[in-house]
């Protein structure tokens, strides 16, 4: 059995544990001592701990199977031979790669941007390596839930109009020889947009000419990080204002039905709790076709309230992960957690229930980066800029509900 199994089987025994132990030392109206709160709590705590553990080794066992990965490919040709073309053509080419990041480091050599004209974007930027935007994507998914649990398309246009359904054929009971009844179904559409979303970073004149310095790796998982926690506050809570300002953003998820946000399931009876039948009731104010695919999606803080929470029955509704990977549960559905999702507060969206891939993320083919060299050159340094255009629509509405906070 692995450190994993063994960590994870003790996780669920502690927390049963747990259970018991304010089952049995509670009165009839869930009260307990303060000697036996801070005993639940020190219990509690050994769960947290426990599940923290089980990420690391997690963690752990993802960095030891990058580095057992092999360095370079095993040699198949006959020595000396040579290919005559590349496997890979534009910028998924190896000559690309290649030239992009000797351009990052050295800009100016003419042998170096004849490679890089195929990859010229239109505001003068150059469109980053394939392999590269695939790491930066998979840093944006690291960073952002919303993009892992929803549906993600590419678009080449700067609008992409998507035909909806507002409504279905209905069959009829028809007698011999009679007249068939007309459906008629009503069909709307909506549009998919491309919002920019920019970031720029400096580098010291020192590092970029250290060839040791991975500034691949850097640039990457800082432009992830910031794009990542970037999009997921846009694709959550839509559009912001700057004084007079409102700044054009993805459609938020959780802002309100009107404006484009998911609409309501469920409004709490208090502004500053949620119990267990109102959880109940937002699972089944979701249409059953969805409630197959359907996840939580709530704020940590939200999380650390509910955990406590029981049913009817008086069973915890929070069901610890007992699969490597797999999400913590609550009420047999997967749950999922972001920072940017409200918290409980009078009149806050503070969970959101359903199927996901209901909400569609459009990348606008491409990611460009740009160096900037007199800018701040006088500080011995080099600023990037990277750029995308990404824009996020929940399409079909009835997909997700959201349970509201009482006002």
């Amino acid at each position: 059995m692995t450190r994993i199994m063994e960590l994870m089987e003790r996780r669920a025994k502690a927390w049963e544990a747990a259970k018991n132990f304010l089952d049995s030392h509670s009165d009839k109206g869930g009260n307990v001592s303060a000697e036996d709160a801070a005993t639940y709590d020190k219990m509690e705590k050994e769960v947290t701990d426990l599940t923290r553990d089980i990420e690391r080794l997690q963690r752990q066992e993802e960095i030891e199977k990058m580095m057992n990965a092999p360095t370079s490919s095993p040699l198949t040709a006959k020595p000396g031979a040579t290919e005559d073309k590349e496997e890979k053509i534009g910028r998924a080419s190896a000559a690309y790669k290649k030239a992009f990041w000797d351009n990052i480091r050295h800009p100016g050599n003419p042998a170096v941007r004849n490679v890089l004209e195929e990859g010229t974007d239109a505001n003068g930027g150059y469109l980053v390596p394939i392999e590269f935007e695939h790491t930066l994507v998979q840093a944006l998914n690291e960073n952002n839930i919303m993009r892992t649990i929803g549906c993600k398309i590419i678009t080449t246009q700067n609008e992409r109009r998507i035909p909806v359904a507002n409504g279905h054929t209905q069959a009829a009971w028809t007698a011999e020889n009679g007249a068939y009844t007309e459906s008629n179904p009503t069909f709307g559409q909506t549009s998919i947009d491309a919002f920019k979303l920019t970031d720029l970073i400096k580098v010291s004149d020192e590092l970029l000419s250290d060839s040791f310095f991975d500034i691949e790796g850097y640039i990457s998982e800082e432009f992830g990080r910031a794009f990542g926690e970037a999009e997921e506050d846009a694709f959550i809570n839509g559009a912001i204002q700057t004084g007079q300002t409102v700044i054009d953003r993805p459609t938020g998820l959780m802002i309100a039905a009107a404006a484009g946000g998911a609409p309501s399931g469920v409004t709490t009876a208090a502004n500053n709790k949620i119990d267990a039948d109102e959880l109940i009731s937002l699972v089944y104010s979701l249409k059953a076709p969805y409630r197959s695919k359907a996840k939580f999606l709530m704020n940590d803080a939200t999380v650390a309230y509910i955990r406590k929470l029981k049913d009817g029955n008086g069973v915890y509704m929070w069901q610890p992960a007992l699969t490597a990977g797999e999400p913590d549960r609550l009420l047999g559905y997967p749950l999922y957690t972001s920072p940017k999702v409200p918290v409980m507060a009078a009149g806050a969206r503070a969970i959101a229930f359903g199927d996901f891939s209901c909400y569609w993320i459009a990348d606008r083919a491409g990611r460009s980066m740009k160096r900037l060299n007199e800018l701040y050159a006088a500080n011995g340094q080099v600023g990037f800029t990277c750029t995308e255009r990404v824009d996020g629509k929940l399409i079909l509405t009835e997909g997700i509900k959201i349970l509201d906070m009482h006002a």
